[in-house]
């Protein structure tokens, strides 16, 4: 049995998306991974107020220890905004 619902995370990255940091975790919670994948987008346009050249958004299971330094779902897609 799968999560029972997504977050979003925002990563701030150096440059060229490498070590990437847990920056904050959306307090939406998506019903399934698709919804959440297509929220990413919007995410970063609302959450782009942190000091780093790129920011990524990637959706994270919902269990019950999740947080922005939760392991990496490697399994959906993310969106990357360079600053």
């Amino acid at each position: 049995m799968g999560p029972g619902y997504f977050v979003i995370a925002i990563l701030g990255c150096a440059d060229g998306g490498t070590s990437c940091t847990p920056v904050a975790t959306l307090q939406t919670r998506y019903a399934s991974a698709a919804e959440c994948s297509a929220a990413t987008s919007a995410a970063l346009e609302n959450n782009n107020n942190f000091d780093f050249p790129a920011l990524l958004a990637r959706c994270r299971p919902g269990a019950a220890a999740a947080s922005a330094d939760a392991r990496r779902d490697k399994s959906h897609p993310a969106h990357v905004r360079a600053g």
